[in-house]
């Protein structure tokens, strides 16, 4: 099962952009996640290599700090997909690259490897997006479910609880104020 997540069709947090998000557990240790805009999609099959769900989550809350780029990267076993978040006011720039080989590529500058997809949204539609993809994960699977499918690591709760957090500080969302709380049990 797929959970889309993103505020398309809902009031006044998108404007014409479309901004969608999705992350799915595939199999044991991978996911997959798309991300797409009124333009293009981007998809990838990630590897349990790397804490993928934990770093996006964190990438995504660093935007609400003071550095204003935030990276993370994925391990598509052999390939990396990278995202570079850039954020300027109130926008982020979404930048995903992918190289062939992340055992070469893991300290080479972002631009040696081939732009798979960019898009700029306004950041509390991307904070809400990717936190409401991590919330629908932890709701069809559950901690326990999501270790036992995602192996390696256990399901990011403090990441999301901090996300959502910063979220609702900084972007004043009313979706977030009308929904119930997270479904996570510390």
């Amino acid at each position: 099962m797929t959970i889309r997540a993103g505020l398309q069709g809902r009031g006044g947090v998108t404007g014409d952009r479309g901004l969608q998000f999705s992350w799915e557990l595939s199999g044991s240790g991978w996911a997959t996640y798309r991300i797409s805009d009124a333009a293009d999609e981007q998809k990838s099959i990630v590897s349990y290599c790397t804490n993928a769900l934990a770093d996006l989550l964190h990438g995504v809350a660093g935007l609400y700090g003071e550095p204003s780029v935030q990276r993370m990267s994925f391990d598509l076993e052999p390939d990396e997909v990278r995202w570079r978040l850039r954020r300027r006011g109130k926008d982020v720039d979404i930048f995903i690259y992918r190289f062939p080989d992340m055992n070469v590529s893991w300290d080479a500058p972002d631009e040696d490897g081939e732009l798979a997809w960019s898009s700029t949204q306004p950041r509390r539609l991307l904070g809400h997006a990717v936190m409401e993809a991590a919330q629908a994960v932890l709701s069809l699977h559950g901690e326990a479910g999501y270790l036992e499918k995602w192996v390696q690591h256990p399901f990011p709760a403090v990441e999301l609880q901090g996300l959502r957090r910063l979220h609702q500080q900084e972007d004043d969302c009313e979706q977030c104020q009308n929904s119930p709380g997270p479904d996570i049990h510390s």
